[in-house]
């Protein structure tokens, strides 16, 4: 039997750790495994190679992605799909791992509509955007690394006296605004799937001074439609306090995944390994509670995902 394994569109912290339990666990069951680097571009260069135990040696701490990643402009495209399947069954690949985001386990599934070699998806994305698992590889290290920034920004804003918003990642999902702003002790919370009234953040912040407090720490999605340099503007004319603008970007992306991540790319790793050898059909694996899940596709794809919003009130109570 033949596997391979690619990973796709935005790195996370944790894809390592899942590559190396892939290969291994394939490995164990002697099924030989092929890394395609690039992600989907690799099947259009030929970018493919044979992996063996030393191949993922010491990368189980690493941030990123020894088999790296790329956008595919061809494999949006059916005709490229098929090409890509081509591909696969050219170099007699039964089985495919694709770890990666929502676009990338969409493209997978699309894949495997178009061939015979069965494909598992493995959530790794920092947004925590996929519905059908609690979480998702790199999304706790991205969620640490903010709570961090946070901590390192509050004592300049308590030093000086100012507001300062803090723009994390999350276009169409909330979710590391919402874990960081409440682990990292965040005045407001700003998020795409729920409204926000400027005039009650203004007011808090006054209240906040009124009280003796040194700084406000407003924390703030990407996907929120006013820029955040326009927020920082407006909340300093409204309250009369000094407003400055962090925006963290790449950096939540980047660095050595926390334990959290490598515990659950490796579980997830060596499942899809397992159902590799088991001829398992094609399908998602995820986690929900403590559990490792497998979902069809076209079900996994469907799932609408249900931010935290609780977590809004929280940080409303506890500033």
């Amino acid at each position: 039997m033949r596997a391979a394994i690619l990973t796709s569109g935005g790195d996370a912290p944790g894809m390592n750790a899942c590559i190396r339990a892939v290969v291994r666990g394939c490995l164990a069951k002697e099924i030989d495994i092929f890394g395609i680097r690039q992600g989907y571009e690799g099947m259009y260069t030929d970018n493919i190679y044979r992996m063996d135990v030393s191949s993922v040696a010491d990368i189980i701490h690493r941030g990123g992605t020894i088999l790296r990643t790329a956008r595919s402009d061809r494999f949006m495209h059916e005709e490229g799909r098929t090409e890509a399947a081509a591909f696969l069954e050219g170099y007699g690949i039964d089985a495919l791992v694709v770890i990666g985001g929502n676009g990338s386990l969409t493209g997978a599934h699309e894949l495997s509509q178009l061939s015979n070699v069965r494909i598992f998806g493995v959530p790794a994305t920092i947004d925590n955007d996929l519905a059908y698992t609690d979480y998702s590889i790199g999304f706790d290290t991205a969620v640490n690394t903010v709570v961090n920034a946070i901590g390192n920004i509050r004592d300049t804003s308590s030093s000086l006296g100012r507001t300062t918003v803090i723009e994390v990642m999350g276009r169409h999902c909330g979710d590391i605004a919402l874990h960081a702003g409440l682990a990292g002790g965040a005045e407001t919370v700003i998020v795409p799937e729920a409204p926000y009234d400027i005039d009650v953040i203004c007011q808090n912040i006054r209240t906040g001074v009124e009280r003796g407090k040194l700084h406000s720490i407003i924390l703030k999605a990407e996907g929120i439609g006013l820029s955040t340099q326009a927020l920082a503007e407006i909340l300093q004319l409204k309250t009369g306090c000094e407003t400055k603008t962090v925006i963290l970007g790449y950096i939540q992306r980047g660095g050595s995944p926390t334990a959290r991540d490598r515990v659950l790319a490796s579980r997830l790793g060596f499942r899809v390994s397992q159902l590799i050898n088991e001829n398992a059909p094609s399908c998602c694996v995820g986690v929900r509670g403590e559990n490792i899940v497998e979902v069809p596709f076209e079900e996994a794809m469907q799932m609408k995902k249900e931010p935290p919003l609780e977590f809004l009130r929280i940080c409303e109570t506890l500033l």
